[in-house]
């Protein structure tokens, strides 16, 4: 255990399962040894797979060694990420997106503005192929699951569940409050690579039919890309669905 109150833990024989506090945390410890794997300065590691609050290195060459290693190790802030973002239109005007507004305490307009304002960072991805878990909204914004999920959720439908956002890669039960749809194509085994979205993508979603932003790039159907605050094109584990 780090004297943060993180735990690094053995799984099998070439794992280990690192615990953290938090999203926040995870998220910038995740960063931070993809930064260390890019400089050659972490030690052989075949994957690396971040969920909620744990990170999962697979294919260790030396278990013992990086685990204590790891234990007295700070990695810092998740660094701003360069280059563009993946822009996904959306129709808002789902189900639940008035009661979404009820629960933030705003009117529908101000909601939609709020979502498209955020500039968001996929933090894991999980549950089905192509679906990824969004942090950028913030805590003061997260919402409960429905008390009773859907028994069919359509592809497309974007949704809200804590302090993440999410699109559905396919038609499938869920519990999710849904403010929208997109045409966004999330997962295309014909695709390389055929997850529109990974770990530390920026993502920011915009209204359908309303001009991009400058420095985003929209996600075109069926092939890959080519926060708190107020105001936002086309196109997958921890955290439910």
């Amino acid at each position: 255990m780090t004297g943060s109150g993180t735990r690094v833990l053995r799984v099998g024989e070439r794992a280990l399962l690192v615990e953290l506090r938090d999203g926040e945390e995870t998220e910038a410890f995740h960063a931070g040894l993809l930064r260390r794997r890019a400089a050659g300065t972490l030690p052989a590691v075949r994957e690396i797979v971040p969920a909620a609050r744990t990170v999962l290195l697979d294919g260790v060459a030396d278990p013992e060694r990086l685990a204590a290693e790891l234990t007295d190790w700070e990695p810092g802030p998740v660094p701003a990420r360069a280059g563009r973002a993946v822009e996904i239109p959306v129709r808002y005007g789902g189900p639940d997106l008035a009661e979404v507004a009820a629960h933030w305490g705003v009117s529908v307009e101000a909601a939609v503005r709020l979502h498209t304002a955020a500039e968001f960072r996929v933090a894991f991805c999980g549950f089905a192929p192509g679906f990824g878990y969004l942090t950028g909204l913030g805590e003061r914004y997260a919402v409960p699951r429905r008390a009773t999920p859907r028994t069919s959720v359509p592809a497309g439908s974007v949704a809200l569940a804590g302090p993440y956002t999410g699109v559905y890669p396919r038609s499938s039960p869920g519990g999710w409050q849904l403010i929208g749809t997109t045409d966004a194509v999330l997962w295309d085994a014909d695709r390389r690579p055929a997850a529109l979205l990974s770990p530390g993508t920026r993502v920011r979603f915009t209204e359908a039919g309303l001009p991009g932003r400058k420095g985003s790039t929209g996600a075109v159907p069926g092939r890959g890309p080519s926060a708190d605050g107020a105001s936002g094109s086309v196109a997958g584990a921890e955290g439910g669905r």
